[in-house]
């Protein structure tokens, strides 16, 4: 007798979908059930997590079957990553020389890293079927107390592989989004280790001192440094923790798959901050850029 399932095509991603059960180990984290006992605890100790340390880590997130798919998958896409290299500061501004030298504006780091972006991610991936999914963005507002959080209109952005090879890193640097959700599938032979320092700024106040003595390597007291194993779900307020991910040694490359979300639809990422990480433009960049409304938190991107 013929195995029909064998012989049918892969899920695609659908936004509709509620029950990841096929995907995550919904023993530990029953997502389909969210008056769970489990779950709610999970939501809780996260949002403890986050207040005091803006970091959360969802332990063992994937089932370890779909764990080595997911491996696989981002290992072959890898493939086809962006590279670029170039001279940055931890705001992505540019260089003002009306500043003091030892400004965190004027201290520029080496930065070389590669992007796989959403248009060149299969529709059938577990990375897209997780960052459509309910269920995934149901967790992901509970976590973070939203009343709902929305996939990027950004073509390039929202869902991206970070592929960082041997002798890359991502320097000291702040994120455009208030939060990020991340998943390492490769772990680097050595080195990749991520670091921050939870809450260095506030939306009132950039604390470029503080800041200054991190990047410029003079104290590590603010500095945290975070274990992460592939499969794990981390939650991260990148927005006002500076954080950077230590240089990669080896031949094995660090791979992130980066969801991200945002409290409001319709976001498009800036028109020169995707030029510079992904090598290209969309039209829809250039229209979004056109109406471009400064930022609420009047902090530096």
């Amino acid at each position: 007798m013929t195995d029909l399932t064998s012989a049918m095509p892969p899920p695609l991603a659908d936004a509709e979908t509620v029950d990841l059960s096929a995907l995550v180990d919904t023993e530990r984290y029953p997502l389909h059930d969210p008056r769970s006992p489990a779950l709610e605890a999970t939501i809780a100790k996260a949002r403890e997590d986050l207040e005091r340390e803006g970091c959360a880590v969802l332990r063992g997130f994937l089932r370890p079957e779909r764990l080595a798919q997911m491996q696989a998958e981002t290992a072959r896409l890898a493939e086809c990553a962006f590279f670029n290299t170039r001279e940055v500061n931890a705001y992505f501004t540019a260089d003002d020389d009306r500043l003091p030298h030892q400004d965190p504006r004027r201290l520029f780091m080496t930065r070389t890293s590669g992007f796989v972006t959403r248009d060149m991610i299969p529709a059938d991936s577990l990375m897209q079927r997780l960052y459509v999914s309910q269920a995934m963005k149901q967790l992901v507002s509970a976590c973070l107390g939203r009343e709902r959080v929305y996939e990027y209109a950004d073509p390039f952005a929202g869902l991206v592989l970070n592929v960082l090879p041997e002798g890359t890193e991502q320097p000291w640097h702040y994120d455009t989004n208030e939060f990020i959700v991340t998943m390492m599938t490769q772990q680097p032979e050595s080195g990749g280790q991520f670091e921050y320092c939870p809450g260095i700024r506030t939306p009132n106040d950039e604390h470029y001192a503080a800041v200054g003595e991190v990047i410029r390597g003079e104290s590590r007291e603010a500095v945290k440094t975070l274990s992460l194993n592939p499969g794990d779900l981390q939650l991260f307020k990148g927005r006002f923790s500076l954080h950077r991910v230590t240089q990669v040694s080896g031949e094995v490359p660090r791979l992130t798959a980066i969801f991200a979300y945002s409290e409001t639809p319709g976001v498009v990422g800036r028109l020169e901050r995707t030029r510079q990480l992904y090598g290209r433009v969309s039209e829809q960049h250039i229209l979004a850029e056109a109406r471009y409304v400064q930022r609420a938190d009047g902090l530096l991107d």
